[in-house]
């Protein structure tokens, strides 16, 4: 049978979508703002990231208004008056440093990870700057990524707590751990029923 038999598709050629599958398609754009959003949330964790920094260095040259602030900012406590920039308070303030750099990793694995997964192709390849991690993103390898961004931030947080031990109680630190480990556990879970799945697919 001949290939230009109108009754047949063409190779390559794609067939409209009708209204009502069209119209449910592309309600994916309603996403736009969501991460559009997030955009703007990795704004202020720039704001908030160059704020603490611009403290710790005026500390570091004696300020005192920026080592009050920074020590409030930390949640740092003690019964003798901090009245220099010591290596505790040197610490926590970079902890948190890298905090908000961890989440705002997390952020743009979501933007750039979710808008290519859920909303539209990017067509970053052969890009000189494209993530290494994009070109075999799919929902289930950004769930493992973003399991384990979860993880590294929670590791930061209970590392703070730790070093800062002496201002909270042992119930706080208890259960700081114990969400540790279950986000540990959730992300085991998540990496290893991707990879049934994946064996499972690759069986058929």
């Amino acid at each position: 049978m001949s290939n230009d038999d109108p009754q047949l598709p063409r190779p390559g050629k794609v067939s409209p979508l009708r209204p009502l599958p069209n119209l449910i398609f592309a309600s994916r754009w309603l996403q736009l703002p969501l991460y559009l959003g997030l955009i703007v949330a990795q704004a202020v964790y720039v704001v908030h990231f160059l704020v603490e920094l611009t403290h710790l260095v005026e500390a570091a040259f004696g300020s005192k208004p920026a080592l009050e602030s920074l020590i409030t900012s930390i949640g740092y406590k003690t019964t003798a008056p901090v009245t220099t920039l010591n290596e505790t308070v040197i610490m926590l303030v970079v902890l948190a440093l890298i905090d908000v750099v961890m989440i705002s990793n997390l952020l743009i694995m979501v933007i750039v990870g979710g808008y290519e997964t859920f909303v539209s192709r990017m067509n970053l390849e052969g890009h000189r700057d494209q993530p290494e991690w994009l070109s075999h993103v799919n929902a289930s390898v950004l769930k493992v990524k973003l399991a384990t961004a979860i993880i590294g931030i929670s590791s930061i947080h209970l590392l703070k707590t730790f070093i800062n031990a002496d201002n909270y109680t042992d119930r706080v630190l208890i259960a700081q751990t114990g969400i540790h480990i279950t986000f540990l556990l959730s992300a085991m879970a998540i990496a290893y029923t991707d990879r049934l799945m994946s064996q499972s697919a690759n069986g058929h």
